[in-house]
């Protein structure tokens, strides 16, 4: 009986230290290419990121995994980035696992193709719903969570010690818009104290060239969450990563969704003429950057399963098909002064670094 009390004893001293944790935690929940990132602040609110596709509930099942992991009674906090299936399309699973408290997205434009998304974020978040706007600040308690791009808009003026002329900027690379739903997503610079992490989402390479060009309006990051699912065919441009500058890069990619694709095809690239002077490997395009420490991601690629086009097993995540997915995740912990530990939960592998 003693025993039994001491053990009790223990494991209420454990929760109520990790009540009190100090630490931002990130959760990169493996939702099989889309985009879903849920954080929870040193004073336990907390704020997702995306809900993943609709299939089987399996993306809303795994984020409610998730939220009782870390746990969570609500979500306080709801972004929905864009109306795309695979980052809103589990919503309508997930508010019925869990409570939300209020929700932010680009507003009403819209494709007819993606309408029943824009109408499935309307019923779940009635009288709850905010609308925002580059350069608006989302109300999360002990962090800073700004937004930088929506509704095809960026900020007007440099943030986070930006502002310098960028060089790289020069006879780089210009493309067309992409989808214009992409166009409008909601990316935002979440900062605790030195600790900063750009989540851009779909964003585009238009839009990335203008967050960095003719200056660079974001400043330097610690965590970058690839664009686009880490396909960087269409994003990632080289004046917007030599911009950013990150220390670690988490790849938001699925076995066959996102990194591993490449722009244009080897195979389709007309004879006589040249590709663009940077590297088409996304992979070797974001090792590359100067300064960079680790690159993490949610899947190998099976679409370019090379292994040096793909970090460290240990830093992998998934290594499946998708219908042979665990779903392990990517979490990182991230103290006041900067320093901040990643782990793969597929195999306990933790990695230390220091926010510059």
């Amino acid at each position: 009986m003693r025993r039994l009390l001491l053990l009790t004893c223990m494991l209420a001293s454990a929760a109520t230290l990790n009540a009190q944790s100090k630490n931002l935690t990130i959760y990169w929940i493996d939702v099989e290419g889309g985009a879903a990132t849920l954080m929870v602040s040193p004073s336990g609110e907390s704020m997702l990121i995306d809900t993943g596709f609709p299939v089987d509930d399996r993306d809303a099942k795994r984020i409610y995994a998730t939220t009782q992991m870390a746990g969570l009674k609500k979500i306080d906090h709801l972004l929905i980035s864009h109306y795309h299936a695979d980052h809103v399309g589990g919503l309508a699973a997930l508010v019925k696992m869990i409570p939300v408290g209020h929700f932010y997205d680009h507003g009403d434009g819209i494709e007819p193709e993606n309408i029943q998304w824009l109408n499935s974020e309307k019923t779940a978040s009635a009288g709850k719903r905010t609308i925002v706007k580059p350069g608006d600040v989302i109300p999360f308690k002990g962090v800073r969570v700004q937004v930088v791009a929506s509704d095809m808009k960026v900020l007007d003026k440099p943030i986070n010690g930006g502002g310098a002329p960028n060089p790289l900027c020069e006879n780089a690379e210009q493309k067309a818009p992409v989808t214009p739903e992409n166009q409008r997503v909601v990316g935002v610079l979440v900062s605790f104290n030195k600790f900063k992490y750009l989540n851009l989402i779909d964003l585009d390479w238009e839009k990335d060239m203008e967050l960095a060009c003719p200056v660079n309006k974001l400043g330097t990051v610690t965590v970058y969450q690839t664009s686009r699912h880490g396909s960087l065919d269409g994003a990632g441009s080289p004046p917007f990563l030599g911009a950013i500058k990150p220390q670690v890069v988490i790849v938001n990619n699925g076995p066959r969704k996102g990194l591993g694709q490449v722009d244009p095809p080897v195979s389709l690239t007309p004879p006589g003429q040249q590709r663009a002077p940077y590297e088409h490997t996304s992979y070797l395009r974001l090792a590359q950057i100067p300064g960079i420490e680790g690159i993490w991601q949610e899947h190998l690629s099976l679409l370019d399963s090379d292994p040096h086009h793909n970090t460290s097993p240990d830093m992998i995540a998934n290594f499946e098909e998708t219908k042979d997915c665990k779903g392990n995740g990517i979490n990182a912990s991230v103290a006041p002064d900067g320093k901040f530990t990643v782990t793969n939960s597929r195999n306990g592998f933790t990695k230390s670094y220091i926010a510059r």
